[in-house]
């Protein structure tokens, strides 16, 4: 972290004509207000280390290849981000000052909705309201999946590991066939995308030789300008519940619970639990407001006032009438032996009374996407989240959970965690540090707050899966085995496919040779 607020980058002028030329002057921005209304919006004040030079928003495939081209031209690095909206992680701002932001939101086109196959197709731009409403719209019988807040980019997320809670959330199953501007502009189509008129390419997650698909997810080795994204069908019965326990001493018991019930198929997707002042805000929609550190017990008032306990899980049941209730007499029968647990399963919604869903909790988990989380936080109140993966084992979970607890305290911040189950053997627990983003002062200290929780969690065995711009070195450093092998397998890759380190350089702790020099 460093002040840089002197000299504020820009471009030259010869690349700044050659731009406008291939986007055209609507589309290209180097005016310091506008360039900065696409900056990280929960950065520090006054801070301009992560400052872009220029916003460049592209129409179409090709001119994203042309955009790269010209950049490696004037070795000049570009930073792809879709909607801009990776709140608590850096939002649109690049890891190298400097940088030419390419920002996808005129590339919004849903290119196809297969409703025989459940799939879609969409561009960078794309959100998950565009995605519902268009289903919707066209009456097609498919369950679209989405994250806790539905304005953000269906690419961006999913190529920066971010989480949908519905079928295909679990294990990140939800991409399917990726097309990719490499950083030298050429273009690449994986899996069966790969053939001419490749007819699996968003059906089958395989390819001939090594699949690639993985490999363009949280790396600065491609852009991608096209993916598949897999669906449901709308289930003729859906269950919301919230799976709760009175008190803090039975977080193993809910944790491996809910790995049973997701092991034996009862439970499906990737339900989330949280913390009681998280479980306030994202299940009950209540607006965050504290002010000050609570004391524990003003935090077990309001999990009982709220009725979410110590922790609380969102969760649901989707199928057949039958098979749903049958799964949620299961859930009922397995939470009961939590001494202080409790299960809310209101009732069971058909298709056409999904109008009548009110909490954002169900709506989401049901696919409709919302603002609700947003909407209910104080504007000057931002965030910062560290993510490590824990396995979905109670005293592990606990062992990171205090560890977290314990160094937020410390802070004099509010401990608030969530635990996202991934799939059947593992979760993220992510902990969220909110300051006040209009004091300089407050934003630093949540920023020092977020590394030692980094380097924390990686002194126990678990990795940053989702790091900030401000920790993504500390979270490399954390994967150390031997040597660095890991890192210096993907520095390999990065050196043969962009020794110029034009495509976003430093993402993810990734450093071309020529800036891993510079850095020392």
């Amino acid at each position: 972290m460093t002040d840089a607020t002197l000299h504020l980058p820009t471009l030259p002028a010869e690349l700044v004509r050659e731009l406008a030329a291939v986007v055209g002057d609507g589309s290209l921005h180097i005016e310091r207000a506008k360039v900065d209304e696409f900056k990280d919006a929960y950065w520090i004040p006054g801070d301009e280390t992560y400052a872009a030079a220029a916003v460049v928003q592209p129409t179409s495939t090709e001119q994203v290849r042309e955009i790269v081209r010209l950049a490696g031209r004037y070795r000049i690095p570009v930073w792809p981000h879709s909607q801009g909206r990776n709140l608590g992680h850096g939002g649109a701002s690049p890891r190298v000052r400097g940088s030419i932001q390419i920002g996808f939101q005129k590339m919004n086109r849903i290119l196809e909705i297969n409703e025989e196959l459940a799939y879609a197709v969409v561009e960078p731009g794309v959100t998950w309201f565009d995605l519902y409403e268009a289903v919707r719209a066209a009456g097609h019988r498919l369950l679209t999946p989405c994250p806790d807040l539905g304005w953000g980019s269906i690419i961006g997320n999913s190529m920066d590991a971010g989480h949908t809670y519905q079928h295909y959330g679990a294990d990140y199953m939800l991409p399917t066939g990726l097309e990719v501007v490499l950083p030298d502009g050429d273009l690449l189509r994986t899996g069966a995308g790969a053939l001419p008129d490749g007819r699996a390419w968003h059906v089958y997650k395989r390819s001939l030789g090594p699949s690639l698909d993985r490999l363009f997810v949280q790396s600065n080795l491609g852009i991608v300008t096209r993916m598949g994204v897999w669906l449901k069908r709308l289930p003729e019965a859906y269950a919301p519940l919230v799976l709760s326990v009175g008190e803090d001493e039975d977080l193993e018991a809910a944790v491996d619970t809910i790995r049973e019930l997701r092991l034996a198929g009862h439970l499906e997707g990737a339900p989330a639990l949280f913390s009681t002042l998280r479980a306030s805000h994202m299940l009950r929609d209540l607006p965050v407001a504290a002010s000050h550190q609570l004391t524990e017990a003003e935090i077990r008032e309001i999990g009982e006032r709220t009725e979410v306990g110590a922790w609380a899980a969102r969760a649901a049941v989707w199928g057949d009438p039958e098979i749903v209730r049958a799964k949620v007499r299961r859930v009922k029968e397995a939470w009961a032996k939590i001494p202080t647990g409790r299960v809310e399963a209101r009732r069971l919604y058909a298709p056409d009374e999904y109008d009548e869903i009110v909490m954002s909790a169900d709506q989401i988990m049901i696919g409709i996407p919302t603002l609700k989380a947003i909407e209910s936080t104080p504007d000057h109140v931002a965030h910062i989240d560290v993510a490590p993966v824990v396995p979905l084992q109670g005293p592990q979970v606990r062992s990171m959970v205090e560890t977290a607890r314990s160094l937020v305290l410390d802070a004099g911040a509010n401990f608030g965690a969530t635990v996202v189950v991934t799939g059947e053997r593992s979760c993220v627990v992510i902990i969220g540090i909110r300051y006040d983003r209009t004091d300089p002062s407050d934003a630093r200290a949540a920023f020092d707050l977020a590394k030692r929780l980094v380097a924390a969690a990686g002194a126990l065995g678990y990795g940053e899966s989702r790091p900030h711009l401000e920790c993504m070195d500390l979270a490399s450093d954390q994967y150390s085995f031997n040597g660095h092998a890991y890192q210096r397998f993907v520095e390999k890759i990065k050196d043969a496919v962009d020794p110029d380190g034009i495509l976003a350089p430093g993402r993810h702790g990734i450093w071309p040779t020529s800036y891993r020099a510079a850095r020392g």
